[in-house]
This record gives structure tokens, sequence and C-alpha cells, in this order.
């Protein structure tokens, strides 16, 4: 039963390992963008030594590891899916013999497996030799930093996967799709560590989804906090996420309209 859906983990990893090029394009610009993100944020932290409870090497930690994480977790939809809805392709995607969507998440996970050599690994390297950088003192927490960035992109992948069901009644989902972009870099944590806001705006996203994509792997690795409530955050989100999609696609195949023929 598992043999396909780890074929299809390796076909995304090989399809995404073909475009090379664009992939270290992608990771010369995160590593710029890192460069500008930690100068601002540095910025900040040297005025008082401290923010938040981020110094110097929180601070390069958080960025460099958000940069990498960035593609890992692939936060903004691709809207391939919802392509697929529009064009009517997907009525053939549901008439084979596997669970849609696994699939697509088999096919992401591979993704994410190819971004974390080529995209996180890189610039996080970078990052530790030319600036300042927090290892963890207890070297279980890179493992728990593994499972918690495994976690977050199946989190990311749930809900880009709603996301692109809405096409299924909008027929275009752009507007969406656009809206969500906007907000997750900064309700994940990208932009500025969560720990600068109030403690009850924090609380709040904490209710949501979107800090357990972005902020908790960091949070693991930096050991921010109880590593097994930050991942059974991560554990109940991804649970609600995947049981949702399994729902709204229940309900989208039944409207399914073929258009095109």
């Amino acid at each position: 039963m598992l043999r396909p859906y780890l074929r299809l983990v390796r076909a995304g990893f090989r399809r995404h390992s073909t475009y090379l090029a664009a992939s270290l394009a992608g990771l010369f610009t995160n590593t710029v963008f890192g460069l500008l993100r930690v100068a601002v944020l540095l910025a900040v932290v040297g005025e008082t030594g401290s923010a938040a409870g981020y110094d110097a090497a929180d601070t390069g930690t958080f960025v460099w590891l958000g940069q990498g994480l960035l593609a890992v977790v692939l936060l903004w939809p691709d809207r391939e899916l919802a392509l697929r809805v529009r064009s009517g392709d997907i009525a053939v995607d549901l008439s084979r013999p596997w669970n849609l969507q696994v699939a697509l998440l088999a096919q992401d996970l591979g993704r994410a497996g190819h971004a974390v050599l080529v995209r996180l690994a890189p610039p996080v390297a970078f990052g530790a030799l030319v600036l300042p950088f927090r290892w963890p003192e207890n070297p279980w927490s890179v493992l728990l930093f593994a499972v918690s960035t495994a976690l977050a992109v199946v989190i990311s992948f749930a809900m880009r996967f709603l996301l692109d069901l809405t096409t299924f009644w909008l027929l275009d989902s752009r507007g969406v799709a656009t809206v969500y972009a906007s907000a997750t870099g900064v309700l994940c944590g990208l932009t500025v560590p969560l720990a600068f806001f109030s403690d009850t705006l924090r609380i709040t996203l904490y209710a949501t989804p979107f800090p357990a994509m972005l902020q908790t792997p960091i949070d693991v690795f930096s050991e921010r906090g109880n590593p097994v409530a930050l991942l059974a955050h991560q554990a109940l989100w991804a649970a609600v996420a995947l049981a949702a999609g399994q729902l709204v696609l229940a309900r989208a195949t039944r409207k399914l309209v073929v258009q095109g023929g």
C-alpha cells in the first residue's frame, strides 16, 4: 500500500533536482535577502544588546534558519492543483487508484527533501560561518528540529491543499492565494520573531497553524520553550489540517464540473 507513495516521494525529489540552476538561483536570492534581513534585525538588537530575548547570535540563527526553511516548508501556494481544477485535468487525478491528498503530500515531501539539501543547509552553513550563530546545546535538539521541520512541511502542504480546493467553488483562487501569501510571512514568524509581538497577539497566533509552519521549527532548534509541547502543537495542527483537506475534497468531488470538454 505504501510502495506507490514512496515512489512519489522519490519522484518529487527527482523532479526538483532536475532544475538545479533554478535551485541555485533561489539559493543566491535567499542568501542576499538573508544578509539584508539580518542587518536590519541586528540593528534593532544592537540598540540594547537584546530584544524580546534575542541577542545577536539568536537573531542570526532566526534569520538563517528562516531563510532556509522558506523553500523547504514552501509557505506560498504554487497553485499547481488549482490550475488543474480550473482546466478540468483534476478529473484524471481523481480517477487514479490513489488518495489524491496523500499522493500530492508524498510528492511535496520529496520536494522538501531536495530543498533541505540545496536551500536549507547552504545558507545555514554560510550564516554560521560569517555571522553570530547559536547551535543547540543538546544534540537531541537537531533530531527534534528535523521532526519539527517535517511536521511544518505537512502543515504547510495541508493549508496549500485547502487553498487550491477553493477553486472548485471560486474557479479562480488567485485572490484567496494572494491574501494568504501576504499574511503568512508575518503570521508564521518569517518577518520578525513572534516573540516581538504582544502577549495577547502571540497567544492568538498560536491558536492558528501559522506559527507551526516556521516559528516552531526555529524555536525547537534554538531550544526555546518545551520541545514536547511545541511538537504536540504541530502534530495537532497537522492532523486537523489533513482531516479538513479530506473533508473538503470529498465535498468538492461531489460538485465537480469538468470544463473545456
